[in-house]
């Protein structure tokens, strides 16, 4: 590996034979002697000559070129082709010389096409699943429903005045019946049985607790605590008839259809845009739009009924079912409150259908949020950027090397001609190119002030920074 000593070029240098030199800094670039400019962009050199050049001075050529390259000067060479995708940077081998000279990065195109795809497939289902929670997603289930009491008869010896008098307690609890084919997520508790409901009331026999004391209500509000279950508690010694008028709270609200209206559609109770949908269909199935103005619906002899007009628009209907739909009907549960000691059916069962969230919509919730693995993603995109990168500087120096190898006094003058036109533009200095390109131009008097005066700058420089280092040494 060479060091600061002399070797020739080849001129049929390959990129084997073309060493990777380690970036140096740009102070460096005075180490350009005047015989090696002489010696690349001398008239007298051969264009495919093969100069004896220091490793130095290649590599603060090498140096100074690619920062220039970096900041967008006039060096020229094919870059990496960078795409901004949604989620990182991810790049492209736009250049066929690149391919050639890496030819795993074929692999590497074809991962990348197959990662657009699956992105694009992922994207997809993202849609899909975000379209899906915009729609009630419900479950039918089976909601058991336990109806039961006892009774406690009066003791004659208690000192307390509760033990003294006989009283039965009615317990209404319930729960889903378990399917084995669901499954709760993590950490998800089962819901209370008071949350699939929106009242209970029970009504007790008048005549036995007259008209003020033979009604238990509960109502949801705002603020209501769940609970697992309810219970009554009445003093009495005989049977009681009682009954359970139990109201589910309907998620989104259904509503009961007028009955002309759910013997014409076929539905009893549904929600709001499933009835509309389901007239939607009639209308379209009895061909009742009007066929020049399609904002309008004939009414048939049914529709005049319910309705009571002979055609109306669509928009209205909405408007004109509020007078139609009414609250649905509660679960009414007749049961008997024994207290007879011998009589083992205190206790009553009941199954009623409930729809309940899918539990599939959590996890496609949960899919939708999930960021476990953005981070890993985002460090393998950071190291597919700089493999990208360093592939970019690796293909920059073999260019530079390779143009230079095979012709060093073109390449030299194309560059000398390239930095002075820069050089000009950036310290907005205005010359005269037909003076400057003629050797007797460096000779007149004001070269030899400028380099004593580069030598004299130079000089002051480093007798500052020996200073300041023997100051540094002395403290």
């Amino acid at each position: 590996k060479p060091t600061s000593s002399h070797y020739p070029l080849p001129a049929c240098a390959t990129t084997s034979a073309l060493p990777f030199m380690p970036p140096c800094p740009v102070s460096a670039l005075p180490n350009l002697g005047i015989g090696f400019i002489k010696a690349a962009a001398g008239t007298g050199l051969e264009p495919h000559a093969a100069p004896s050049l220091s490793y130095d001075c290649l590599r603060s050529l090498w140096d100074f070129c690619s920062s220039k390259a970096i900041h967008g000067h006039s060096v020229k060479y094919d870059r990496l082709c960078c795409v901004r995708d949604t989620k990182s940077w991810l790049f492209d081998f736009s250049s066929d010389q690149i391919r050639e000279l890496v030819p795993e990065s074929q692999a590497y195109m074809d991962l990348l096409a197959f990662e657009r795809k699956l992105d694009q497939t992922i994207m997809r289902k993202r849609v899909d699943i975000q379209e899906a929670l915009k729609r009630p997603m419900k479950q039918k289930r089976k909601l058991r429903l336990y109806i039961s009491n006892t009774f406690n008869p009066a003791k004659p010896d208690a000192d307390d005045s509760d033990g003294s008098i006989a009283s039965w307690e009615l317990r209404v609890e319930g729960k889903l019946l378990d399917d084995v084919s669901i499954l709760l997520p993590p950490g998800k508790l089962k819901r209370k049985f008071s949350s699939f409901f929106k009242s209970l009331v029970i009504e007790l026999d008048k005549d036995l607790y007259g008209p003020d004391n033979h009604l238990v209500e509960w109502h949801r509000t705002p603020t209501t605590q769940e609970t697992d279950g309810f219970q009554v508690k009445r003093p009495g010694d005989v049977s009681v008839r009682c009954t359970l008028l139990l109201m589910l709270d309907y998620q989104p609200p259904q509503f009961k259809l007028d009955p002309r209206l759910a013997r014409l559609l076929g539905i009893h109770t549904q929600t709001r845009s499933c009835i509309i949908q389901a007239l939607w269909q009639y209308v379209k199935t009895n061909k009742l739009q009007d066929s020049h103005d399609k904002e309008y619906i004939n009414c048939d002899k049914y529709f005049q009924q319910i309705f009571d007009c002979p055609r109306l628009k669509f928009s209205e209907i909405p408007q004109r079912l509020t007078n139609l739909l009414l609250p649905p009907d509660p679960i009414v549960i007749n049961h008997v409150i024994s207290v007879d000691p011998n009589d083992q059916k205190k206790t009553a069962c009941y199954d009623i259908d409930v729809e309940v969230e899918d539990p599939l919509k959590s996890q496609m919730s949960s899919f939708l949020l999930s960021t476990a693995n953005q981070q890993e993603i985002a460090s393998l995109d950071n190291k597919i950027h700089e493999t990208i990168e360093s592939i970019n500087q690796l293909k920059i120096q073999r260019d530079f090397m390779l143009s230079f190898s095979r012709d060093p006094k073109g390449y030299i003058q194309d560059w000398l001609k390239s930095q002075s036109r820069d050089l000009k533009l950036m310290t907005d200095v205005v010359g005269n190119p037909e003076e400057e390109r003629r050797a007797a131009f460096y000779h007149e008097p004001w070269s030899q002030e400028a380099v004593s005066r580069y030598f004299y700058c130079k000089i002051q420089q480093r007798r500052q920074e020996l200073e300041q280092a023997l100051a540094v040494r002395n403290t």
